[in-house]
């Protein structure tokens, strides 16, 4: 099902999904993607749980990490539960605990992902820049992701289904424009190297009235190219169901402030996949170079053997 809006009622719509409930002192809940089909996407959980503890944060502190595992897939259709430990609270830095939870109708509540954040007082300290900002194409000489989408689509004709084409299409509130090739619609194997433009394809509210939802973004945005990294060496793709993968877990490190609707830079790499499993870092930048966030990330990753094989 496709609805058309706006660019500005698309990042009304996602400020509103990443906006958590607070049902408690310590609890919380988020909304389900509209028109969400099969498995919650991980960044949308990483940053809903992310908000829920920086709406628990002590004042004037502010996240400049988080870890988290993926303990199951989140079904779409289905509201998501914030449980918070406050951990630790002192002069200089905080630590939040949260468990994402689901529930099924005559079910018991389980949990699917655990994260951890911490938060410091802003402060002057030593300081040093010891990375450059990759040289690629900027973002006005590219084209948009959703362009090759649609190019996509229309190449496969019949051999996609409705709810295929639909999920490929659906309007999405991040633009993104890829430097390098789609690996989804490449086969062939090449370096464990990416390079993508990402923003809000409409203004956010300002970053100084708001700065946790910037970062609530980024982070729903760092989960976007990072796992296919590790796909590129041999050339296989989940969008054309040679793979079987899921994140396992998922950090970042947030560097300096930024802002989530003016372009940043994603640049990915994965050194290493074996046992099942592929290692992936991201790095991200602003326009003037400078480092923003940095990304981790493992996931499982299995070529898709075909039933009868």
């Amino acid at each position: 099902m496709s609805i058309e809006k706006t660019p500005e009622e698309l990042v009304a719509g996602f400020v509103s999904l990443l906006s958590v409930t607070r049902e408690g002192d310590d609890a919380f809940s988020g909304l389900k993607q509209p028109y969400g089909v099969g498995r919650v996407f991980g960044g949308q959980v990483i940053a809903q749980a992310l908000q829920a503890a920086q709406a628990t944060a002590p004042e004037g502190l502010e996240a400049h990490s988080l870890h988290a595992y993926f303990l199951r897939g989140g079904k779409e259709g289905l509201d998501i539960s914030y449980d918070i430990a406050r951990d630790f609270d002192g002069r200089s830095f905080a630590n939040r605990r949260v468990v994402a939870s689901q529930q099924e109708e005559g079910e018991d509540k389980r949990p699917i992902l655990n994260l951890t954040a911490s938060f410091q007082r802003p402060e002057d300290g030593l300081s040093h820049d010891d990375v450059t900002m990759p040289e690629v194409e900027p973002p006005e000489d590219l084209r948009g992701d959703m362009e090759m989408r649609r190019q996509m689509v229309d190449r496969m004709g019949e051999r996609m289904s409705e709810q295929q084409r639909n999920l490929v299409l659906r309007p999405r509130p991040i633009e993104m424009r890829t430097v390098d090739r789609l690996h989804w619609m490449n086969s062939e194997p090449r370096e464990p190297r990416a390079h993508s433009w990402f923003r809000t394809v409409a203004p956010l509210p300002a970053i100084e009235g708001n700065p946790a939802l910037h970062r609530a973004v980024i982070a729903y945005a760092s989960d976007y190219t990072l796992l296919g990294t590790s796909a590129l060496p041999h050339g296989l793709s989940w969008m054309r169901g040679e793979l079987v993968g899921a994140s396992l877990d998922h950090a970042i490190w947030f560097h300096r402030p930024a802002r989530a609707d003016e372009w940043l830079l994603y640049a990915t790499d994965a050194p290493w996949s074996g046992g099942g499993r592929g290692f992936n870092r991201g790095r991200i930048f602003n326009r003037q170079g400078e480092l923003v966030a940095s990304v981790a990330q493992e996931g499982m990753m299995r070529k898709r053997v075909p039933r009868g094989s």
